[in-house]
């Protein structure tokens, strides 16, 4: 029997179904990562991310398609980590947008609904790549628009998707070579087909259980660290007042109009933060006139919970309450150091008065963490590689800052599209995301940082530094595979560079040297090593001698990391 509509009761089996679907084969998923490392987390990421929302799915006792389409978005947003769950997240909340408004969905809704998450998921990706998750995902929405005009049943229509998604999976290969090289699809791709084949499993009825436990969270294992910025001076402010607005849209907005309203701002102001939904569009702007901003908003809608600040009267308050913020650091330091940590990272805030500016960084291991401290962190989220930390851990770490900008050092390429999707949903402070892929440029980022510049000019100067880092990850393979003609055997010692495998052997210390070497050139003049947790003090010192005697004409520096995985970070500058 078909099926022609589906109601929010059944859409929410499906889409449980869909989650459970993914949550199966989510170690299966992380095997298809590229490279052989211990840390393939795709699965485990875009499970995560969907228990997160399948969470909220499920607590709906009598759903509508708008109390579901804003479960399924909120949840996946906030709980989205790692690339493939950001874009996952993307894609439900395209979807969500389209069927919000109706009470039924039918072959005509899912198809517009495939292909607005699509478009939603490629504008999230700064250089979105062919042969990922995003290939399957336009492969299926324009199968969905081709199959409206041949079937009105939701069933045979979802069964049509799903094989031609599969086809698109299967051709990954042939648009990444990396991938074809390595013998696999790609695993974010492979992980949208788990989601679509339980959907589908939930609409024919098939018996499951659909009960959702809790969502771990990288945040459970924070800690807060307090520093005293007291001292550091502000810029020079060009414009006073920090504005902020939420418009509620009553006429037209469309892109071009989102483009010209926001290049009125941009004239009559800087540090412009623009955040559009199909209902509210949120504003944050630095500017001399409050007023004309506000006035060109009304042209708009209504507004509502509008915030205006002088920040020159706020940095004059804070040059003269210095002392007093000295004390009160200090004092708040010797009551931390006295309470349990996870206690203190949970229940208050960083810092008791208003700074200019704060830094979180996502940092795996103690010595790490001991480092970004010492340079001025002012909060840590514990994660990296194997807990890709979540968009709503990002959004807990940016409340316990109390700054009006703050910079983010996510420090690992799987975190930097949640950060960024966490600084979208912040509305009274300023976020920056730093671009930083590894630890070791996350620290040359802050140690970079200048005061006196603004955030845009900070962001550049320290993105530059960031570029002029080198980073080798020394670890082990967890299977056989055959990468840039490179054959790895199970166990085999790796050395990843920024751009591809630079070494194999069977000996940590070999293989560390010759991926050094791989990424020495003339202009090396810092070499900084950073062992971990497996490596011994006495055996670090004596792979020290040997880095010296590989590059005699640089200073190298030796640090105890103690991350996990990874027997060496080594960075050169």
């Amino acid at each position: 029997m078909g099926m022609n509509t589906m109601d929010a009761k059944t859409l929410q089996r499906a889409f449980l179904s869909g989650a459970k679907g993914l949550e199966a084969k989510k170690e299966w998923i992380n095997e298809l990562n590229v490279f052989p490392v211990p840390d393939g987390d795709t699965g485990t990421n875009m499970t995560m991310t969907i228990m997160s929302a399948a969470k909220e799915v499920s607590a709906l006792e009598n759903p509508t398609m708008e109390t579901l389409a804003r479960a399924i978005s909120s949840g996946s947003l906030r709980g989205a980590r790692g690339n493939s769950g950001v874009i996952l997240s993307q894609l439900f909340r395209g979807f969500t947008k389209e069927i919000k408004t109706v009470d039924v969905i039918t072959t005509t809704t899912l198809a517009n609904a495939f292909v607005r998450g699509t478009e939603t998921a490629y504008k999230a990706v700064m250089k979105p790549k062919e042969g990922t998750i995003l290939t399957v995902a336009k492969g299926m929405a324009d199968k969905a628009v081709e199959l409206v005009s041949e079937t009105e049943d939701i069933i045979e229509f979802t069964q049509k998707i799903i094989e031609h998604g599969d086809y698109v999976l299967s051709q990954t290969p042939e648009m990444l070579p990396i991938l074809k090289q390595a013998g696999v699809v790609d695993s974010g791709g492979q992980g949208l087909m788990q989601v679509m084949k339980g959907a589908l499993d939930g609409l024919l009825g098939k018996e499951m259980d659909l009960s959702i436990g809790g969502v771990p969270s990288a945040a459970e294992h924070r800690e807060t660290v307090s520093v005293d910025t007291a001292n550091l001076e502000t810029a020079n402010i060009k414009f006073g007042y920090c504005t902020e607005f939420i418009i509620n849209l009553e006429k037209k907005y469309d892109e071009e109009e989102e483009e010209h309203f926001k290049g009125f701002l941009e004239s009559i102001g800087d540090s412009i933060v623009l955040v559009s939904d199909d209902e509210i569009v949120k504003v944050h702007v630095h500017t001399n006139d409050p007023g004309i901003a506000i006035q060109k908003a009304l042209t708009y809608g209504s507004l509502s919970k509008i915030k205006i600040d002088n920040m020159r009267e706020e940095h004059n308050e804070r040059l003269i309450k210095d002392a007093e913020k000295v004390a009160a650091q200090q004092k708040k330091e010797r009551e931390a150091a006295a309470a349990d940590k996870v206690t203190a990272a949970a229940s208050e805030k960083v810092s008791e008065e208003r700074k200019p500016y704060g830094f979180i960084a996502v940092s795996v291991g103690e010595g790490f963490s001991e480092i970004f401290k010492g340079i001025g962190t002012d909060y840590l989220i514990e994660g990296g590689q194997t807990m890709n930390p979540s968009t709503e851990d990002m959004l807990n770490a940016i409340d316990q800052v109390n700054a009006d900008t703050i910079y983010i050092l996510p420090n690992n390429s799987n975190i930097i599209l949640a950060a960024e999707q966490a600084a979208h949903l912040v509305e009274d402070k300023k976020i920056v995301v730093l671009p930083s892929r590894t630890v070791p440029q996350g620290i040359t980022a802050i140690i970079n940082f200048i005061p006196d510049l603004s955030p845009e000019e900070n962001l550049e100067n320290m993105t530059e530094e960031m570029k002029k880092v080198k980073t080798g990850e020394i670890t082990y393979a967890v299977r056989h595979t055959i990468i840039e003609d490179k054959e790895i055997q199970e166990g085999d010692i790796m050395g990843l560079g920024d751009h591809g495998i630079l070494a194999v052997g069977q000996s940590v210390e070999t293989t560390a040297l010759e991926t050094l070497k791989n990424m020495l050139d003339e202009e090396s003049e810092l070499v900084s090593v950073y062992y971990g947790q497996d490596i011994s003090d006495e055996d670090a010192e004596r792979f020290l001698e040997k880095v010296r005697a590989v590059c005699p004409g640089c200073e190298v520096e030796l640090n105890n990391g103690g991350q996990p995985i990874y027997y060496y970070l080594i960075s050169v500058e």
